[in-house]
Parts: C-alpha cells; sequence; structure tokens
C-alpha cells in the first residue's frame, strides 16, 4: 500500500498549485499526520510558494528545510561535476526523514522555471520512482485545440511507459471549457481503463494576479493600505505618463496604475476615483523612481475616510517597474481566501473525489483533526445543499464569507440590505457574490404576507397590524420569516447584532423543539486530534436542573449531528457524592434527569474536568465510568464557567472554536460573536446547512 502520490506536469502552464491546493485539501479530510515535499526549489531561504501555500492553510509544523530535497543552485553544482545519480540520493535522503514523520506524503515536482526544463518531466518521472510514489500527472489545456491535447497526452503516456512509472491518473487542466467532454473521451480511449481521468476547463480568474503577488515580486515598499488591499486583483496595469484627464479616462475595474512618485496631480485625481460611484475601482497605484508622496498628500489621504486602495513605491524607473511588473506570474496565496475557495470549487466540481479516494490508498485516521472536521462539514452541506439567509448585509465580514461560500458551492445565499449599496460595497471590497439572492428589506413583496404571518402569531401578545409590519422592516425578524415560512432553510446573524436582536424573533414565532424547555448553544471544539462539544457557554446564565438537563440532551443531538458520539459529563467543581451543597446538587439532580428521559445516552455527573477528560485522573476518582477520562460532551453549570472555560481553551489550547450553535428550536438560527472573524461566519454558515438537513419539525 503506498503512502505517497507525486502530482508531475508535463508541460508548463498546466495550473499545477490548484491541483496539489484540491489533493492536498482531498487527504487532509482523511490522514492526520500529513506531509508535503517539493523535489527542487528556487531557494533555501525565501520560502517557496507552493511549500508556504499548503504548509500555511493545513498547518504543516515541519520546518521549511525538511520539505524540498535540494535548491537550484545544488542541483546545478551536482550537474556540473557531472554527480547526477547524486541528485537522487539527496532527494531521497531529505525525503526518507520526512516519512519518518508523516503517515502520507504529497509531492509536487518542478515548475518548468529553470534549466531543468529540456528535460524535466522525465527528471520527475525518474524522482518519483525513487521515493516509490505513484504519479498523476498533468497535462495543459491552455490555448490549445483537442487535436494538440491529444497530442500531449499520446507523448506523456509514452514517457510514462518507457519510464516504467505507477501512473495513477491523469488531469488536463485548464482547457476550453467547451472541449471539456471531447477531452475526457480522448483520457478514456487513451489511458489504461483503471486509471483517474479528470478535465477541468480554463478559470480566468485564478490567472489574474493579485496586489500582493506584484508587490513581493518586484519588492515594493507599502506606503497605503492593508492586508485587504493587498488581496485585490489587478485584472491590467497602465502607466499614467499624460495628464490627469487621459488617464481618468482609460483606468478600468482592477487596474494597476504605474506612475512616477511626483506626480501629485495623478495621485489626488486617482484616490478620488474611489470615493465616487462614477469611476471603475483600480487595484492599486505604484509610485516609480523612488519618489514618495509630499507630506501635504500624506495628509490629505490619511485625513479621508479609509481608502480600498494599496499604494506602492519603487526605486526602478517607470519603464523597468513596467517591465518587472509584466514578467509576474500569477500565483495561489494563501492569504487571498477568495482564490483559494475559487480554486477549490473548481476543483470538487470537475474532479470525483469518490473516484479518487478509491484509487488512492489511504486508512482513514482515528484522529479528527481541525482540518478534517471543518472540510467533512463542507462536504456534508454540499451532499444536500441548503438555502442561508444573511440578515447583515452591511458588514463586510458578511459578504467576504459570502463571497467564499458562493465560490466554494457549499450552499445558496439570501443577503438582506439595499441591493445597490451592497453590490457598491462588494465592488469597493473587489468580491464577487454572483449567485446570491439579494433582499431589500424596504422593498419588496414579502413583506405584506410576513406582517399578516406575524400578526396572527403574535396578536394574543397584543401586537397591532401596524407593528407587525414595522417589525418586518428589522432584518432580524424579516430573516427568521424567512426561516418561519421556508423560504430560507436556515439564518446566521450577529456580526453586527446583539444575541438578544439575533435570536428573539426565533423566540417569538419559530419556537422549541417538542419535549425541549429552553434554547442553549454548544461550542464544537476542535482540538489537536478530537472534536469535543461544549455547552452552553452562550445563553443562558444559570440553568436550574431542568434547564441543564435539557441543554446536556441537546447537546448530545448536537454531537450526534456532526458525527461526535455522545459521552456526557456534567460537570461541577466535585466528583461523584464528595461534594456537597446546592450547585453540587443542581448538577445531581440534572444527571438523574437525563438518565430518567435518555436512558441510552451514557452519562456522568457531577464530575471534574479533569476526570472527565484525562483517563489517568478517571482511573483513580471514577474508574468504572464509560465517561470519566474519555467524555465528547462538556456540559457546563452556568454560563460564566462555560463561556470562560471555552475562551480559556480556545486561545491557551490553539483550538478552533466552532459556534455558538443553538440548540433546541424547530428552525436553525445561529448567531455570531460580534468580534467573530470571517471564518467564523463560514464554518457557522456550514453548520446551519448540516443543521437545516436535519428533520426539523
Amino acid at each position: 500500500m503506498s503512502k505517497n502520490l507525486y502530482i508531475a506536469a508535463a508541460e508548463a502552464e498546466a495550473g499545477k498549485s490548484m491541483i496539489i491546493l484540491g489533493i492536498m485539501d482531498f487527504l487532509s479530510r482523511h490522514i492526520e499526520k500529513i506531509g508535503f515535499f517539493r523535489p527542487i526549489v528556487r531557494s533555501g531561504e525565501v520560502m517557496d510558494n507552493h511549500i508556504r501555500l499548503i504548509a500555511t492553510r493545513y498547518n504543516l509544523k515541519f520546518d521549511y528545510e525538511s520539505m524540498y530535497g535540494l535548491t537550484s543552485d545544488e542541483m546545478l553544482e551536482f550537474h556540473q561535476t557531472g554527480d547526477i545519480e547524486s541528485v537522487f540520493t539527496a532527494i531521497l535522503d531529505k525525503y526518507k526523514l520526512l516519512e519518518e514523520n508523516c503517515d502520507f506524503i504529497l509531492v509536487e515536482g518542478s515548475d518548468f522555471r529553470s534549466y531543468l526544463s529540456t528535460y524535466e518531466f522525465d527528471f520527475n518521472l525518474n524522482v518519483a520512482n525513487n521515493l516509490g510514489c505513484p504519479i498523476i500527472s498533468i497535462a495543459s489545456g491552455w490555448n490549445k485545440g483537442v487535436s494538440e491535447v491529444s497530442e500531449s497526452i499520446q507523448i506523456m503516456r509514452r514517457v510514462m511507459h518507457d519510464e516504467k512509472c505507477i501512473q495513477l491518473g491523469t488531469i488536463v487542466n485548464r482547457s476550453k471549457k467547451s472541449d471539456v467532454e471531447a477531452i475526457k473521451k480522448l483520457l478514456i480511449n487513451n489511458m489504461p481503463t483503471d486509471s483517474l481521468n479528470f478535465v477541468i476547463p480554463e478559470e480566468p480568474f485564478l490567472q489574474k494576479l493579485s496586489v500582493r503577488q506584484i508587490k513581493d515580486s518586484i519588492n515594493a515598499e507599502l506606503l497605503y493600505g492593508d492586508e485587504d488591499s493587498l488581496n485585490y486583483d489587478v485584472t491590467d496595469f497602465k502607466v499614467a505618463a499624460m495628464n490627469i484627464e487621459s488617464v481618468l479616462e482609460n483606468i478600468t475595474e482592477g487596474t494597476l496604475v504605474i506612475t512616477p512618485g511626483d506626480r501629485l496631480d495623478i495621485l489626488v485625481g486617482l484616490s478620488l476615483t474611489l470615493l465616487s460611484d462614477n469611476f471603475p475601482k483600480i487595484a492599486g497605484i505604484l509610485l516609480t523612481c523612488g519618489v514618495k508622496p509630499i507630506d501635504s498628500f500624506k495628509q490629505l489621504i490619511y485625513g479621508l475616510k479609509k481608502l480600498p486602495i494599496a499604494i506602492l513605491s519603487v526605486e526602478a524607473d517607470t519603464f523597468t517597474a513596467a517591465a518587472d511588473v509584466n514578467k509576474v506570474r500569477p500565483l495561489l496565496l494563501p492569504e487571498n481566501e477568495n482564490r483559494v475557495a475559487t480554486a477549490l470549487g473548481l476543483f470538487d466540481d470537475y474532479v470525483n473525489i469518490k473516484d479518487l479516494k478509491d484509487k488512492i490508498s489511504i486508512s482513514r485516521s482515528e484522529v479528527v483533526t481541525p482540518v478534517m472536521f471543518e472540510y467533512q462539514l463542507f462536504t456534508r452541506a454540499k451532499l444536500n445543499r441548503k438555502h442561508i439567509v444573511l440578515p447583515e448585509g452591511n458588514d463586510d465580514r458578511v459578504l467576504r464569507a459570502a463571497s467564499i461560500l458562493l465560490k466554494r458551492n457549499v450552499v445558496d445565499l439570501t443577503l438582506l440590505g439595499n441591493e445597490d449599496e451592497i453590490y457598491r460595497r462588494a465592488s469597493e471590497l473587489r468580491i464577487s457574490l454572483e449567485g446570491a439572492y439579494i433582499i431589500d428589506p424596504y422593498d419588496n413583496d414579502l413583506i405584506g404576507g410576513y406582517a399578516a404571518t406575524y400578526y396572527n402569531l403574535r396578536k394574543h401578545k397584543g401586537i397591532t397590524k401596524e407593528q407587525a409590519k414595522e417589525l418586518m422592516y428589522d432584518v432580524s425578524y424579516l430573516g427568521t420569516m424567512m426561516v418561519y415560512k421556508g423560504h430560507a432553510d436556515g439564518m446566521v446573524s450577529g456580526a453586527a447584532h446583539t444575541t438578544q436582536h439575533t435570536i428573539r424573533p426565533a423566540f417569538e414565532f419559530v419556537k422549541t423543539k417538542p419535549g425541549i424547555s429552553i434554547v442553549s448553544s454548544s461550542f464544537l471544539m476542535c482540538l489537536e486530534d478530537k472534536v469535543l462539544v461544549y455547552g452552553d457557554c452562550a445563553v443562558n446564565p444559570n440553568p436550574n436542573a431542568e434547564e441543564l438537563a435539557d441543554i446536556a440532551i441537546s447537546s448530545a443531538q448536537t454531537a450526534q449531528m456532526f458525527g461526535i458520539e455522545p459521552r456526557i459529563a456534567m460537570l461541577s467543581y466535585s466528583t461523584g457524592k464528595s461534594g456537597k451543597g446546592a450547585e453540587v446538587e443542581k448538577v445531581r439532580r440534572a444527571t438523574e434527569i437525563v438518565r430518567e428521559r435518555r436512558p441510552d445516552l451514557k452519562t456522568e455527573g457531577p464530575i471534574q474536568y479533569d476526570a472527565a477528560i484525562d483517563a489517568r485522573v478517571a482511573s483513580t476518582k471514577m474508574p468504572n465510568s464509560e465517561v470519566a477520562g474519555k467524555a465528547t460532551i462538556f456540559i457546563f453549570p452556568d454560563l460564566n464557567t462555560g463561556n470562560n472555560t471555552y475562551k480559556a481553551v480556545q486561545r491557551s489550547a490553539n483550538a478552533v472554536a466552532i459556534g455558538p450553535v443553538l440548540q433546541g428550536l424547530n428552525k436553525p438560527v445561529n448567531d455570531l460573536s460580534r468580534g467573530c472573524l470571517v471564518a467564523d461566519i463560514v464554518n457557522t454558515v456550514v453548520i446551519t446547512a448540516i443543521q437545516a438537513q436535519e428533520d426539523y419539525s
């Protein structure tokens, strides 16, 4: 059984990094100790871009030097002495050191950017054979017709046959979309019947440059802008040597304007376009000749609202700077989540993951890492796509999360807010919301019917028809009513609103499931090697015994929903029968209620946290317990304890906390923290989609 896989491009411009990202994403769902290795990199000082992408995104713990065999200079030295065999030996030695610490290694071949290019594919096949790796080869469909792709496939197959490689399959990448089916037939007819054969079309978005790529490639200094502005896409670049009127007539969306640093007129004019709705949004400004803006311009620009732009500076003259920019090649960088999401979405759309899994020999790990868990969630959400409403369409984090989710093809989305304002802000953020629905709370055909429904549900509380209509203009009520009426499957809010504002409408008319007295919350705590459930850490300040039992039962249902075997620890400051006092008795009574109502659940309490999680402590304090030492669900006695504990574990153990997941409602509505990150919103939407897949009554 092979514990490795080699990805080799047969030619330049094959888009290998996207394939590597997609396969690594697949492997990370199943393997805990996964490694990444490149036989040749350009430099030992500056980290290889592909290694940085994979190591950063998948949190690989290896140092840079252990993830490559040789640098280009080291390989050249071997060639100059004629000692070619030592090249393969040196690469194998480095690989074997990494192999000792891995269950599986993904190997990426070289890049067709050096003197190796004339015999590069042969070189990669030899390396693969020396490492004992089966190969997936990549052919480029870029700028080719079907007959040209056919010729490339034939040559590639012949070379691999001559080298006696273990060939798992072939991917033709960057083909014309109209040629995908014809190329698939070619692969079926020309490759072994048991091989993997996939065709992925060209995605122009992945071939764009970002401001960050240009900055790093030409060693430019960032004078103005933030991390977000460095991720803006550059569609083209123009040298501004004319007057400002001519420059304004020639800029387009995503232009990088290159101009001498002393052209204050161009700097001011371009800065003003970012405040106007009548001009396309440029990506950035590159100032040349080592001249930086005068102090008065700095005072002007820093006195404006934050401008969505990056201003760079280089010492080179304008002609040289433009030539340097022209040489920059597109890269997938870990900082550009939108581009990574596009790449992963494209890979998932055109590569049959089941076929890939059947062909690659991997043993499923019993360990569940945060990366594994998160991507299991994505996979589940895609299987039965749901429609989620996001009421906070005016929040930048929500818009960025929406763009990522749409590119990953995970859910259908509705954003609430003014359509023009949302699209204008999306343009300023340089993100795409293609595929999203947008509903303006003050201009839609739903308000009348929604208000009537709300009035009928709440008139016994003294609500008037006018009040009902007024409430439907509130995005929390509007979004929740969409879920109640079945026009959306779930709602996620709270990035800008309080918890009370987010969940009050759900309390009023979505209501709790039969047999559940309260709405509660849980966090999915992704530790280094497992996923635990913490409840309640966000909603109920001081639950009584009956409510605590409800929280435990709801948390068990949440755990089961996400593939976690429920073993419930009812936490207290004492274990077993040793402690006394009102707080311990509350937990003891709650444990009894859970056992009475759900005798099928493994439940222990009162129990201290260390006895619940540590087998060594459990063997002393509760040696015969089915839960002690192996609990998966931790029920805290009050909100103060739960909230502080989850945050302490999140920060000190570097855990990924997904949630809070609201539980007990008839329909899924989830609350975000107002300090949430884009990744938190993405994960919560996916969680909500999975909740919506369950049988809500």
